[in-house]
């Protein structure tokens, strides 16, 4: 067959207008276990949901039109009565783990867990399991107050069959009985059905993370298997009854990034959905991890093509940094919501009456009366209220009874750099201290802060708390100061540094810069006054890399278990990406 010139330069145009290139991670930073759907009915809206842990709000909800703009609209869990369990549990792999989000007859659900991770793995109190519904995602209010339902287990999801009935699976702790169940539901009055074993995965650790999808009269069961570590990767089976028996694909696994070197690494926890154009698309949760084996951004949300023709099994494209695809038109970003596109600068100035957007996230609920934007006197301020407890608290693993003061943000690019300016007039007591933190949790964490010391007695350099000085002449410090188990538990000796006599009486900016991909660099100088800015040292992002999460960015306040409770108050809160390293 013979094609004219003009013939063939249309037909390359038709493939290049069918096909994208696009950037991974589309959720950047702390946004594990994805989960997302395509609503037709909502002006053709692609929703994810991510899980949480110990962060509130939790459950974060993205929007986009395209997949490539992602805006964050709502926070499914805001209330603290939806999950008052968020206060006590304890150590950092506890709280919400995989949420699933789906859609049906004008209802958006979601399916999740709360996890007590410090309970025995064969507790029937460790697990509880839950759904809640909302009629408007893009409202944090709307979401309802929890359905709870009998599964002792996690990574629970739900599938309708063709005659309405609900089936939710899920998986018990894998060291006690590994495999994925399935109960049937009714939401009316919450009765569950007996739990059957459907399958137990390809023979890998920890067969998790459980999606059912019906499709050309199969039911497709896709996993996560080999922990969610460098084994991490997704199978899929398949049966023609729900119950089983189910047949594995016969290329498992189907998406892994395993024994390779690419950057993206930890790939698997895949969740399947279509586009308008009736294409699929896996989102998957992953890593970049940097040459000393660091990725402190922790477990990230990215998406793939997948290929999946009728009667056949998927065939999904490995995941990388830059990506070619199906070919969504670009839209604009979706309007309504409480949030900003993820990746955008934050420059947050808290005016009067203005409200802390759903990005500011602390470390399980916060205390009420701990933060006040805009107090008498202090206009374009966040007052916090200083907390007993230190960002390590007793334990480095306790829910602590007073709260802890700190407010932050996600890490959402490699490169960045964060300024807060705090007004330090009013710490007065030994080891008193206001900072800004790199947090990945409360063992984990690098802290730059102003602490009250005297000449006699300066602050401690290395553990938490104290008994107070007897000096009765205090003055600042700038330390820098952390505590982490990676590679080893230590609580790091950074640098201590006498305050500059030149900044007394002044607001201090304190900065924390990652110019790299492998540390945070950390900064001081007074308000206002750049050429000033003093570098205090450095941290390896390796020391934040541990857990199920990723880093929070924020400012803090804590007596460090002393006495003398103060008001401080926080000012220019700026966030500027400067860079996303993708390969």
């Amino acid at each position: 067959m013979i094609f004219s010139s003009a013939l063939v330069f249309f037909l390359i145009l038709e493939t290049q207008a069918r096909n994208s290139t696009y950037r991974n991670p589309i959720l950047p930073g702390f946004h594990p276990d994805p989960s997302c759907i395509f609503i037709a009915d909502w002006d053709d809206t692609f929703f994810c949901a991510s899980s949480s842990f110990l962060v509130f709000p939790g459950i974060p909800i993205h929007a986009s039109r395209d997949l490539q703009k992602w805006k964050l609209i709502s926070n499914a869990l805001s209330r603290p009565t939806q999950v008052p369990g968020i206060d006590t549990a304890k150590r950092a792999t506890s709280g919400i783990w995989a949420s699933t989000i789906r859609y049906r007859e004008g209802t958006f659900y979601v399916v999740t867990s709360l996890v007590y991770d410090d309970y025995p793995k064969n507790a029937t109190n460790r697990f509880d399991s839950f759904i809640i519904t909302s009629k408007n995602p893009y409202n944090s209010a709307s979401w309802s107050d929890p359905i709870h339902f009998n599964f002792s287990g996690y990574d629970t999801s739900p599938f309708w069959d063709d005659d309405g009935t609900l089936y939710i699976t899920g998986t018990h702790a894998w060291e006690v009985e590994p495999g994925i169940q399935m109960i049937t539901l009714d939401m009316q009055d919450g009765r569950v059905g007996n739990e059957v074993n459907i399958w137990n995965g390809t023979g890998a650790s920890a067969p998790e993370g459980p999606h059912l999808y019906k499709k050309d009269g199969y039911y497709y069961l896709i996993i996560a298997e080999g922990g969610t570590g460098p084994g991490h990767m997704a199978t899929m089976a398949r049966s023609k009854s729900i119950t089983g028996p189910y047949d594995p694909h016969p290329h498992n696994p189907v998406l892994t990034n395993a024994n390779s070197t690419q950057y993206f690494q930890n790939v698997g926890h895949v969740d399947l959905f279509q586009d308008a154009n009736d294409n699929w698309w896996a989102v998957a949760l992953s890593v970049r991890q940097g040459p000393d084996g660091s990725y402190p951004m922790g477990r990230e949300t990215s998406l793939t093509p997948v290929t999946w023709n009728k009667g056949e099994w998927p065939i999904f494209q490995n995941v990388t940094g830059h990506m070619s695809g199906w070919y969504p038109e670009p839209k604009n970003p979706v309007e309504g919501g409480e949030g900003s596109l993820i990746g955008s600068a934050a420059h947050v100035d808290f005016a009067s009456e203005s409200s802390l957007g759903p990005e500011f996230v602390h470390w399980r609920v916060r205390v009420d009366g701990s933060y006040v934007i805009s107090a008498p006197g202090h206009a374009n301020s966040l007052q916090l209220s200083s907390s007993l407890s230190n960002l390590t608290g007793r334990d480095g693993r306790s829910a602590e009874p007073g709260g802890q003061t700190f407010i932050s943000r996600r890490q959402v690019h490699s490169l960045f750099s964060f300024s807060a300016t705090l007004d330090i007039s009013s710490l007065r007591s030994y080891e008193a201290e206001v900072g800004v933190s790199v947090f990945l949790d409360q063992l984990h964490h690098w802290d730059l802060g102003i602490v009250m010391g005297s000449l006699a007695s300066p602050p401690k350099t290395s553990g938490y708390g104290g008994p107070a000085s007897n000096s009765t002449t205090l003055v600042p410090y700038l330390r820098l100061r952390g505590i982490t188990t990676v590679p080893t538990f230590v609580f790091p000796d950074l640098h201590i540094v006498p305050f500059p006599t030149g900044w007394s009486g002044q607001k201090i900016t304190l900065q924390i810069t990652a110019s790299n991909i492998t540390h945070y660099t950390f900064s001081a100088g007074p308000a206002g006054q750049e050429s000033l800015m003093q570098h205090i040292g450095t941290a390896p992002g390796l020391g934040l890399t541990w857990g199920f999460t990723g880093t929070l960015l924020g400012v803090y306040a804590t007596t460090n278990g002393g006495l003398g409770k103060f008001k401080t108050y926080v000012s220019d809160w700026e966030y500027v990406p400067q860079g996303q390293v993708v390969d």
